[in-house]
């Protein structure tokens, strides 16, 4: 499996996991000029902008150290212009990083 697929496998268990904890499902793969942003959601009045790491293992580090400072950077001016886009301003926003690991071929 290369690395595009396994994005996408993990981005599809992420989607999964969020919904199964009560997050509404607004938005994913929404692409601004400045990033991709993997899965918009709202959890309780909160926007959620969530970035999924997926790795086969943790031999190069966590997902989450992956999402360096630059990544940061880019996810936050892609959510600044999700959110005048959408006129959604006066909403309280949060970051999240979804981990996944794969466990084997069928997960």
């Amino acid at each position: 499996m290369n690395n595009l697929a396994l994005g996408k496998k993990g981005e599809k268990a992420a989607l999964s996991h969020l919904k199964k904890i009560g997050y509404q499902i607004l938005q994913t793969n929404v692409r601004t000029r400045f990033s991709e942003i993997d899965i918009i959601a709202n959890d309780n009045q909160t926007i959620c902008f969530v970035e999924v790491k997926t790795r086969r293992s943790t031999r190069k580090g966590l997902p989450r150290e992956a999402v360096t400072l630059a990544k940061q950077k880019k996810i936050i001016q892609g959510a600044t212009y999700y959110l005048k886009k959408n006129g959604l301003f006066d909403n309280k926003i949060r970051f999240d990083v979804v981990e996944v690991f794969k466990q084997n071929d069928n997960t």
